[in-house]
């Protein structure tokens, strides 16, 4: 495999190729980093996909091999990321099994040949059948045979890799078959990762999906919402209505947690008016301030200087922004 073509390759198909073509290649490169022992730059690149898409994990391993390759990946690190939290779990010990025999199956040149006719059954078991030679060097713990076999193909078959459960601590701990190298895979997932952003420009999300966006990218679970009613109890006591924007926010999760450089966001119970703002976060460093009839959301930092946002949801979008850029 050609690093350069594959990845001048992938990034025409994100920017060019249907949903399901992105899909397909977005999960096949997430596979191939995570198979040379880079899991972070797979991880984030899974993880910026489900953030542009809003697709769930599941379409990334549509089938039993790619499902089964991640899943003894999973294993072999230790932990299971966030992204893949929808993902039903696997009886590991059975998929074993049936990825042995899926990697002794005999195949036939005819195989495929007839596929869909009514004979194709019949031809099939009267061909005769052979070992595949790089499914065999799984079967045999080679993935160096293997990398041999497949080096001049351009999307070599990296799910039966993975999902090769004897070889898979290697394969985390940085075997690295295909030579792909310290630095490539960042690479690769960069380019892939602008190439997703150029397809699925960010637009105007609900509140709903940008929220979902920032916790998915800061690793963090979504809380409740407010209620209509708490909402107007926090009204009532602070003595002034909230922006409609942050009312949206409040209705959609009732506060944010703490991100290494963004304060906990409040819930309505705990929010409190000092100098005739609106204090919502801890500490004090996010503020609702009304200017004649607008409200500004502000960022206060006694460092760096504050900033003025023309509205809570303006404060969020930036901070969504940032995350994707450090993502």
């Amino acid at each position: 495999m050609e690093r350069d073509d594959y990845l001048e390759t992938a990034v025409r198909d994100v920017l060019t190729g249907d949903d399901l073509a992105v899909d397909r290649r977005i999960g096949h490169a997430a596979l191939l980093l995570a198979t040379a022992g880079a899991a972070g730059p797979a991880d984030r690149l899974i993880t910026q996909w489900q953030t542009v898409t809003g697709r769930p994990a599941s379409a990334l391993a549509p089938d039993a091999v790619r499902a089964r390759g991640w899943a003894m990946l999973f294993e072999a690190r230790g932990d299971r990321p966030q992204w893949a939290e929808s993902l039903p779990p696997l009886d590991l010990d059975a998929e074993e099994r049936a990825h042995q025999a899926f990697l002794t199956r005999q195949v036939s040149d005819l195989d495929g040949l007839f596929e869909g006719s009514p004979v194709a059954g019949a031809i099939g078991a009267l061909a005769p059948g052979r070992p595949d030679p790089v499914r065999a060097a799984l079967a045999a713990g080679d993935p160096d045979g293997w990398a041999g076999l497949v080096t001049n193909r351009p999307e070599p078959d990296v799910a039966a890799l993975a999902a090769t459960r004897p070889l898979a601590r290697r394969l985390v701990e940085g075997a690295d078959p295909l030579g792909l190298g310290p630095d490539w895979p960042q690479q690769c997932a960069g380019a892939l990762i602008a190439a997703l952003r150029e397809r699925y420009p960010a637009g105007t999300r609900s509140w709903p999906d940008l929220i979902a966006a920032i916790l998915r990218l800061r690793g963090q679970r979504p809380g409740r919402p407010a209620t209509p009613a708490g909402i107007a109890a926090a009204e009532h006591r602070l003595g002034v209505r909230l922006p409609d924007d942050y009312r949206d926010f409040l209705t959609v999760t009732d506060g944010l947690p703490a991100d290494v450089v963004f304060p906990r966001l409040l819930p309505a119970a705990e929010l409190r008016t000092e100098d005739d703002v609106v204090i919502i976060s801890a500490p004090a460093t996010v503020l609702l301030a009304r200017t004649g009839g607008d409200w500004h959301a502000v960022e206060v930092d006694l460092t760096f200087g504050s900033s003025a946002h023309p509205s809570f949801r303006a404060l969020l979008e930036r901070h969504l922004r940032l995350l994707e850029a450090s993502a």
